[in-house]
């Protein structure tokens, strides 16, 4: 007889620093996005389709950088990018450089399981997206381009100098968003899946990327351990492999929540001098949720079978 497991799910809109004013509605669409995700666990999806269809919720709300809220990089342009993993069968898919599709999640799920393949950029990740027929739009919307503004005026001088452009970050949190989103989840076969998708650093060089499409950074899951997702520098998180990292301790034994706290603690201990905010969120194979960041705020939600609702926050236990 096959075992049946208590499905959940964790979402998160990223590490940064949330104003009293942009609270509200960003609790209510990582809410939404977790239960969204919950709907379909609850009633037989798999942990890849939840985490899948709520990393949309938030690619769509335009409040994050991601999807349609995505930053722009130094040329005043989208370069976006995301990734989706099994952790029963450790397939992933990625996809970076893209600029006009409205869910990059979708093409990353598109890699993983339509291709041979794990990582697509550019013009090779946008075309599969047209052959599937996916949703274009045009990404630059006037509020981005009037935060792009600001964020340039915020530079002294205009120049792009990445030890000045982290103080200034420090110095104008709600100028520089790091709002990343992503998703884990368990299903009711005891699988694990986790996504993340972001529109990058603002201000970025073009064709940067990141951790969220680099599978063992941002995104990692395995069914022996389980799955977690990050947000914040990505830099940081590729370094340090830090998703990987998660999982490697949860496999080891340590909670959900334990491993991303001792995660952040690698952070502290070893990149100390460098900007260094980030988020970590993880489910572990007993589901169970694990949530840490060195930024002041992380926004995020989750939902199981013994919540009537969604329990969203915008800390997690152990921050800075």
């Amino acid at each position: 007889m096959t075992e049946t497991h208590k499905p959940i799910i964790a979402v998160h809109g990223g590490a940064g620093t949330v104003n009293s004013d942009r609270a509200k509605p960003l609790l209510e669409h990582v809410s939404k996005a977790a239960k969204t995700g919950f709907s379909l666990l609850r009633d037989g999806a798999t942990a890849v389709d939840a985490v899948i269809e709520a990393v949309v919720v938030m690619e769509d709300s335009g409040l994050f950088n991601a999807g349609v809220g995505s930053a722009l990089n130094l040329e005043g342009r989208v370069e976006m990018e995301a990734s989706v993993m099994d952790g029963k069968t450790l397939a992933a898919g990625a996809a970076g450089l893209l600029t006009d599709v409205r869910n990059p999640v979708r093409v990353a799920r598109l890699v993983m399981e339509r291709t041979d393949h794990v990582f697509i950029v550019g013009k090779g990740a946008s075309e599969l997206a047209r052959a599937f027929n996916l949703e274009r739009r045009n990404m630059l919307t006037s509020s981005k381009l009037a935060y792009y503004q600001a964020q340039l005026k915020s530079l002294q001088n205009g120049k792009f100098d990445l030890p000045k452009l982290a103080a200034l970050i420090k110095e104008h949190p709600d100028v520089f968003q790091l709002e990343t989103v992503g998703a884990v989840a368990m299903d009711t076969a005891g699988n694990v899946a986790v996504a993340t998708s972001t529109g990058g650093f603002p201000l970025k060089l073009p064709g940067r990327i990141g951790d969220s499409p680099s599978i063992g950074c941002g995104t990692y899951a395995d069914n022996q351990s389980g799955a977690c997702s990050a947000t914040g520098v990505g830099e940081v998180a590729m370094r340090l492999v830090l998703a990987k990292t998660v999982c490697n301790h949860m496999e080891n034994g340590k909670t959900a929540q334990e491993a991303v706290e001792e995660a952040v603690s690698l952070v502290y201990k070893r990149l100390p001098k460098m900007y260094n905010e980030m988020g970590l969120l993880a489910v572990d194979m007993h589901g169970r949720i694990g949530a840490a960041h060195s930024s002041p705020n992380l926004t995020w939600a989750y939902m199981g079978m013994e919540l009537e609702h969604s329990v969203a926050s915008l800390t997690a236990k152990f921050e800075k």
